[in-house]
C-alpha cells in the first residue's frame, strides 16, 4: 500500500467548492480569508531584511559621504598640486660651488632650459584638468608625424624635441600663453624645486649590487652561491609558493626617479643655465622636469612671462653741452 500523502492547504480548490464535510477540516483562517486577498511574496535570503547599521568597516555616519566627482578628486590633490607650470631641462653635469660666507663646498647639477614654449593648454571643463604643455629642444618636421606637426602649427611654435604636461591647480596657473617661450628666469635663487627623470639603467643585475642582500658564507664549505640570494620562499607555512614582491636579481635602473627639494643656487638667464644642489636622475644629456616643490611653501614667482622677463632698462639722458 503506498504511504499516504499529507494534506496541502494551498493546493486545494476555495472552500465554497469543497463539500459540507471537508470545509469543517480546513483551518478558521482559510474559511474567513476572501478570495480576492493577494498574498505577499517571502523574501527568502541569509541577509537580514531590516534597515543595516554601519559596522567599523564601513565610512563613519557623523561625516559627509565620499564622492567620487573628477571634482572631489582635484579637491583633494589641490593642496600638493603647484600653482604654476615647470620647465623641460637638460643635464649637462655636476660642478661645485663655494659658499662666499662660509666657504663651503657644495656639489651641484647644471640645468640648461633649451627652447622652451607653450604648446598647448589643458582646461577643466575639456580635459578634466588644469594643465600647461610645454615643448622643448628642436626637431626637423621631415621626422615629425603628421599629427604632430599638425598639433606644433596650431600653436605657432617650431616642432619640439621633448614635450612634457605640468598640472597646475587652478587656472591661475594658464597665465602662460600657447606659443609663448620660457626661459630660465622662471626660477629664482634660493627657491626650492622638484625634479624628475629616468635613472641611469645599470641592465641585469644580481640580488646583492639591486637589493643589498649580505650574500652566502664566503668559506665553511659554501661553494658556487657565495653572491646567490638564498631562499625564495618557504615550504608549506607560506603556501609552498614564491609571494609576489619578492626582491630577486632583475633589471635595474632605467626608471623613473623624482628627485624633491632642491635648492635653485644660480639662475643665468642669458645662457638658460639653472644651477640646483645635489644630484640629478638619469646621464648627461637627459631630459629633466623641473617644476615647484610640492613640500616648501609656494614660492613668490612669476605667474606670467612678462612677469619673468626683467623690465627693459631706461634709456640714458643725453648729456647736456
Amino acid at each position: 500500500m503506498p504511504p499516504r500523502t499529507p494534506l496541502n492547504w494551498g493546493v486545494l480548490p476555495p472552500s465554497f467548492l469543497l463539500p459540507t464535510q471537508t470545509r469543517t477540516l480546513l483551518p478558521l483562517a482559510a474559511q474567513q480569508a476572501p478570495s480576492t486577498a493577494i498574498s505577499q511574496p517571502q523574501i527568502r535570503t541569509i541577509k537580514s531584511t531590516n534597515t543595516p547599521r554601519p559596522d567599523r568597516f564601513a565610512h563613519h555616519p557623523s561625516k559627509p559621504a565620499l564622492e567620487g566627482t573628477s571634482t572631489a578628486a582635484l579637491a583633494r590633490k589641490a593642496h600638493s598640486t603647484p600653482l604654476r607650470t615647470g620647465l623641460l631641462a637638460l643635464k649637462r653635469g655636476m660642478t661645485a660651488v663655494y659658499d662666499s660666507e662660509t666657504g663651503k663646498r657644495t656639489a651641484c647639477t647644471v640645468l640648461q632650459v633649451d627652447r622652451n614654449e607653450v604648446v598647448a593648454h589643458k582646461t577643466r571643463e575639456k580635459n578634466g584638468y588644469f594643465a600647461v604643455q610645454v615643448g622643448a629642444g628642436h626637431k626637423q618636421a621631415w621626422n615629425v608625424t603628421r599629427p604632430m606637426l599638425g598639433h606644433f602649427a596650431v600653436a605657432r611654435v617650431p616642432p619640439k624635441r621633448w614635450v612634457g604636461e605640468f598640472k597646475v591647480k587652478g587656472e591661475e596657473g594658464l597665465g602662460v600663453g600657447v606659443g609663448e617661450a620660457l626661459g630660465a628666469g622662471w626660477f629664482r635663487v634660493g627657491q626650492w624645486v622638484d625634479v624628475k627623470g629616468v635613472g641611469k639603467g645599470k641592465g641585469f643585475a644580481g640580488g646583492m649590487k639591486r637589493h643589498g642582500f649580505g650574500g652566502q658564507p664566503a668559506s665553511h664549505g659554501q661553494s658556487l652561491m657565495h653572491r646567490g640570494m638564498g631562499s625564495a620562499g618557504g615550504s608549506q607555512g607560506s603556501g609552498s609558493r614564491v609571494l609576489p614582491g619578492k626582491r630577486m636579481a632583475g633589471n635595474m635602473g632605467n626608471e623613473n626617479v623624482t628627485v624633491k627639494n632642491l635648492k635653485v643656487l644660480q639662475v643665468d638667464e642669458a645662457n638658460g643655465i639653472v644651477v640646483v644642489n645635489g644630484c640629478v636622475p638619469g646621464p648627461n644629456d637627459q631630459i629633466i622636469r623641473v617644476q615647484d616643490a610640492i613640500g616648501k611653501p609656494w614660492p613668490q614667482g612669476p605667474m606670467t612671462t612678462a612677469e619673468a622677463s626683467p623690465a627693459p632698462a631706461a634709456p640714458a639722458a643725453e648729456a647736456t653741452a
